[in-house]
């Protein structure tokens, strides 16, 4: 056989280029979700579900935390939450309150870790001190702890809840981000036009379905406005019993005056960034 790159001018040949390919998927999670899918509607994606898988948290997120637009407008968390759902059709504004704050809790946890520094104020002093709390620690509620309360499962994603006072029996359901994001814009609405807070009517409004069979959302309303404000309270009280969602609450210890005290841990944009 002839030897071709022997020959005067002859040159080899170099091997051809590989193509360049970057075979990468984003990790994901499964989330456990607080309601474990009970009290969502036959035809939402998360029905009967007690997880959702969401995708790692990634720079793109980022853009989203860091938008001036979303900021401004106060929807940054809901585009997070929606970009880092792999089920595109669940649509953030259909979740309950309580998923969507575990689903929150998750992201942050796999996009900057369970370690949260922030400023946490002292009840008894006033003290502002920087308090270290630990994400991973935060277990789920299933809101399945109501037995001192005259409550009674519909069975159809309801509670019916006896007044002790008046004695009507009120029908409630879980909210949703879209009905807390409602009752957030009216309180800030409110503010700006230094009116009344109407803070508590406007979530008895929202989570009350029927009262004694009655539905007609007029006469709720009006409910809502004239009911004593012992059972309105009693109302409320037993729906934060009953309402599933992430114990968001942690021991604090204040370094001042030394006094041990649980405390609410904040979700707010800032959750996202308070180590930057």
């Amino acid at each position: 056989m002839r030897d071709n790159s022997k020959r005067v001018g002859a040159t080899a040949q170099p091997a051809p280029e590989k193509p360049q390919t970057l075979d990468f998927s984003t990790p994901t999670e499964l989330v456990d979700l607080p309601s474990k899918g009970r009290f969502y509607p036959e035809a939402h994606p998360l029905y009967g579900q007690e997880v959702v898988e969401i995708k790692f948290m990634t720079a793109k997120d980022e853009d989203i935390l860091t938008s001036p637009s979303f900021l401004k407008k106060g929807i940054a968390i809901d585009r997070l939450i929606q970009n880092v759902l792999l089920d595109s059709t669940i649509k953030v504004e259909s979740l309950l309150s309580g998923d969507k704050a575990a689903i929150m809790l998750a992201s942050r946890i796999n996009g900057f870790g369970p370690e949260y520094r922030t400023m946490v104020s002292c009840s008894a002093c006033s003290q502002a001190t920087e308090n270290v709390f630990n994400l991973s620690a935060v277990e789920n509620y299933h809101g399945d702890d109501y037995e001192e309360f005259d409550v009674s499962d519909t069975g159809k994603g309801t509670y019916l809840i006896k007044t002790p006072r008046t004695k009507f029996d009120v029908e409630v359901r879980m909210l949703t981000s879209k009905d807390e994001s409602i009752m957030i814009e009216r309180m800030r609405s409110m503010n700006e036009k230094s009116e009344t807070n109407t803070g508590y009517t406007d979530q008895l409004k929202m989570i009350i379905v029927s009262v004694d069979g009655v539905t007609a959302r007029p006469l709720i309303n009006k409910f809502a406005e004239s009911l004593p404000m012992f059972d309105a309270r009693y109302i409320r009280t037993a729906y934060s019993r009953l309402n599933p969602s992430p114990k968001m609450k942690q021991e604090f210890e204040c370094p001042s005056c030394g006094q041990k005290k649980e405390v609410e841990i904040p979700m707010t944009v800032n959750f996202f960034w308070s180590d930057q």
